[in-house]
């Protein structure tokens, strides 16, 4: 049993929630730096602020991917609960968030902001693989990126609007602009608006059908390793590699959101062996267990292209940190977030970001699939992460800030090639009962890297390019060079054998 071929009504309507979900996120990576330092934050402790959205990545995407297989709640759904209750959580905290009177406010705002966003995202993903055949993953996911671009254009170009619209872009010392609060409130409707037409829109399939495509799809690959026959040795190593962590950062003094990292390393070892040891006395059926042995057991494709995400997302975590500031100080000569410059600098951060993710809005769609039928997917992630590299480096180049929309495009590529390419590798080779699972862990390979980023990041410019945050930049163009060394070791099957499982 096949699924019917979706027209273009039914790729719009699978994918139309992720509009509204980017422009949630267009706002939170466009003007969180902006919105920190309105209140008095110093830029070298941007970093830490910013680490409540990795870390809400790292927890939630894995237990909705595992808790979405799960679920089955008759005409509501599988997927389509998680969207609706994100969404309406996320839409809460796009209007409380510019009201935030203090810092520690604000980034409690952000934690719950960007859970929320996960909890509708993740399943979004899955949400393709479920609704479309096989040979239509392709063309859902670049409706899906180019969705993504278009959100996150409207997201990015909302304070300006506001601002053309005659709305104060000034605010005293200690407050947020009006430009940003009436961004946020307008973010938060469309958003909820976006994912309540998918969910009225479509219809999923009910497990009893699922069974049907699945019996008629081998499933590709071995079975993995049981859980119960690994040993401990694994989870040792994590929770030492913690432990060491915890050291350095004593010892160095580094950054206390170093700790952090050290924690979770901690964490997640402790994690492994609970897991393991409730496997062996027979319970591995509880959500622990299933996680972790389906981490461990990842296919080896997945695994390679894990570590490519790991640098890519390193490097567009740096920009979204660090953009209104170097632009702020190295384009519009201030470093003062209560200046009008400041603020004209990140409504021009703004403008660069919708430009960014207008041309993947357009690449994902003309140039990607172009270049994908001649060079294959793998060569064709490889230009589009050589494109990232470039813009980065161009940031050293070009001092008007004009100019950096030559950047911008450059990284535009990179951009689409990142929400499409991969998820267009995996379609095809993972089992469709653990399409969300496997989603959701492959998005901890988008999460971890920023959370790394978050903790560390701070520690190595405040001691070795103290006020200089152009040089981030530098970090962020090496990292995808070392995305396409690991690039070089994906190797995804024909079209042909993708499609035979």
């Amino acid at each position: 049993m096949e699924k019917p071929k979706q027209g273009f009504a039914g790729l719009w309507n699978i994918s139309f929630g992720f509009f509204g979900i980017q422009i949630g996120f267009a706002l939170q990576n466009a003007n969180m730096s902006r919105i920190f330092q309105s209140l008095g934050e110093d830029i070298e402790r941007l970093p830490g602020l910013w680490v409540a959205a990795p870390l809400t990545g790292l927890l939630v995407q894995p237990i909705v991917g595992h808790m979405s297989d799960r679920t089955w709640l008759g005409r509501f759904g599988r997927r389509r609960p998680y969207f609706l209750a994100g969404a309406i959580l996320a839409a809460i905290a796009l209007f409380v968030m510019p009201e935030s009177p203090a810092i520690w406010f604000a980034a409690m705002m952000l934690w719950i902001l960007d859970a929320s966003l996960n909890i509708s995202m993740e399943p979004f993903r899955a949400f393709v693989g479920d609704m479309l055949r096989k040979d239509q993953h392709s063309v859902g996911y670049a409706v899906q990126t180019a969705f993504i671009g278009a959100g996150a254009v409207v997201g990015s170009l909302f304070p300006s609007l506001m601002e053309a619209m005659g709305v104060a872009n000034v605010a005293p010392p200690g407050q947020i602009p009006d430009t940003v609060r009436y961004a946020f409130w307008f973010g938060g409707i469309a958003l909820f608006l976006a994912v309540l037409w998918t969910v009225v829109t479509t219809d999923e399939y009910s497990p009893e059908q699922m069974a049907a495509f699945e019996s008629a799809t081998p499933d590709g690959g071995p079975a993995s390793r049981p859980l119960a026959s690994r040993g401990y040795r694994g989870g040792l190593a994590w929770a030492a590699a913690g432990l060491l962590v915890l050291f350095v950062q004593h010892h160095f003094a580094l950054l206390r959101e170093v700790l952090l990292l050290g924690a979770l390393l901690i964490g997640y070892g402790l994690a492994s062996i609970a897991a393991i040891a409730l496997a062996r006395r027979g319970d591995d059926r509880n959500m622990l267990s299933s996680i972790v042995g389906d981490f461990a057991g990842m296919p080896p494709l997945m695994k390679r292209l894990a570590l490519v995400q790991f640098f890519s997302w390193s490097a567009l975590f740096i920009m979204w940190i660090n953009t209104t500031p170097i632009v702020a100080q190295y384009h519009f000569g201030t470093t003062d977030a209560a200046s009008a410059a400041y603020q004209d600098a990140g409504n021009w951060v703004g403008q660069l970001f919708a430009i960014y993710n207008g041309v993947a809005a357009i690449a994902a769609l003309t140039l990607l699939p172009w270049l994908a039928r001649r060079v294959g997917q793998a060569r064709t992630h490889m230009v589009g992460l050589a494109c990232g590299a470039a813009g980065y480096a161009s940031f050293f180049l070009l001092r008007d800030p004009s100019q950096l929309i030559v950047s911008e495009i450059f990284i535009g590529i990179f951009w689409a090639s990142v929400l499409a390419m991969p998820y267009a590798i995996l379609a095809s080779s993972l089992p469709q009962a653990k399409l969300g699972i496997y989603m959701g862990l492959f998005n901890v390979f988008v999460v971890v890297p920023q959370l790394l980023v978050a903790t560390v990041m701070g520690s190595i410019m405040k001691s070795l390019f103290p006020g200089e945050p152009i040089y981030t930049m530098a970090f962020a163009a090496f990292a995808l060079l070392l995305a396409i060394a690991a690039m070089t070791r994906v190797n995804p099957p024909p079209p042909a054998e993708a499609r035979q499982g």
